[in-house]
């Protein structure tokens, strides 16, 4: 008999600001990204160097990670992730690098981010992670789709719990809505209540 799972906490991103469980964080919206992240960073008190190398589609799902799973102890996590721009934003920087041939110059620093699911193996890296994983690029987050492929990781004890939602980013406009499903919560994890959360 499969279990009814619930979702113990989530997180939204933006330029609106930061929401954890619904409540509003005390750090300023800004559409300037990069000054954004950073103020946020620092606000979880985290010290984590790597960060400041990401690039910026990383950085933002990290940051939703790190709200959600800074204080987890299992490391029994999968992950399943979407969005809409896959890594374009990055994408185009690695383009303006190679672009004029005089002045060629291939950054390995920018090309190691031109995957999306690069993200994922920064939070998996952070959190010690070694589950199934997976990103799904469309037009609008597949509710459907979450809900059934998680309950899957879960039903068939490929996973004690799942981080799961849409991180998108391109040139200055983000949006990320995260949330950790598994056996105990403060919400059901069903249709409804996953479309409300991510809409």
């Amino acid at each position: 008999m499969e279990q009814d799972y619930q979702i113990s906490r989530h997180c939204r991103i933006d330029t609106q600001g930061v929401y954890f469980n619904g409540e509003q964080i005390s750090v300023e919206a800004s559409a300037d990204f990069a000054s954004f992240s950073k103020s946020l960073y620092y606000s979880l008190g985290t010290t984590y160097p790597k960060f400041f190398k990401m690039d910026n589609l990383s950085k933002l799902a990290w940051l939703g990670a790190e709200l959600l799973l800074k204080e987890e102890q299992t490391t029994n996590i999968a992950i399943v992730l979407s969005n809409r721009h896959s890594s374009l934003d990055t994408d185009l920087k690695h383009l303006a690098t190679i672009a004029d041939s005089a002045q060629y110059y291939p950054s390995p620093a920018v090309f190691v981010y031109t995957l999306p699911n690069v993200c994922i193996g920064e939070i998996a890296i952070r959190h010690n992670l070694r589950t199934e994983n997976i990103f799904f690029v469309s037009e609008q987050f597949d509710s459907q789709l979450a809900v059934n492929y998680s309950n899957y990781l879960l039903n068939t004890k490929r996973a004690d719990k799942v981080l799961c939602g849409w991180v998108d980013y391109l040139q200055e406009n983000y949006k990320l809505v995260l949330y950790l499903v598994e056996k105990t919560g403060i919400l059901a994890h069903n249709l409804d209540v996953v479309r409300q959360l991510t809409r």
